[in-house]
């Protein structure tokens, strides 16, 4: 008769495997979101930027913190280290993402929302300023999701390893 035993180690996998799920998860939802949001809502394109920084704040920030703290702990476990190519590569991919976040996709989405309210005010619909800030915003949100399919895929595949 087999025992189950569980780690700590097989903790901390869990709530790291949960926090990548949870940060961005949501965010590979927003090309839909969005989408609908503009077709369903499009006088009110501010109200889909506010749920995008409400969402960054409360549930992505937290979760990617989660995801650097458990793969911390994580990389400093036998067999395991940062002179790992997959861990070194995904650590440096998760700190981009922490910069894009906080240094291109949060400003921007303030942006949009002023731009949207100022639209929205005069009544035009989404002007060309919104129109080009969006395209902009969503070729670095695309960036931002193809990282965490690399990411993801290091974390699988432990190239090297």
């Amino acid at each position: 008769m087999s025992t189950l035993a569980v780690r700590f180690y097989d903790v901390v996998l869990t709530v790291h495997i949960l926090a990548v799920v949870i940060a961005f998860g949501v965010v590979f939802a927003y090309p839909v979101l969005d989408a609908w949001f503009r077709r369903a809502v499009p006088g009110n394109l501010a109200a889909l930027h506010q749920l995008h920084l409400t969402l960054g704040r409360r549930v992505v920030s937290p979760a990617m913190v989660v995801v650097l703290l458990a793969g911390i702990y994580l990389a400093t476990q036998d067999p395991w280290s940062f002179g790992d190519p997959w861990i070194s590569a995904t650590l440096a991919i998760l700190f981009v993402l922490f910069g894009l976040m906080g240094g291109v996709l949060t400003p921007a989405d303030r942006r949009l929302a002023q731009l949207a309210e100022r639209d929205a005010s005069s009544g035009s619909g989404p002007s060309a300023d919104y129109e080009r800030e969006r395209r902009r915003t969503d070729i670095v949100g695309g960036l931002a999701l193809l990282l965490v399919i690399v990411a993801i895929f290091l974390m699988v595949g432990k190239p090297g390893a």
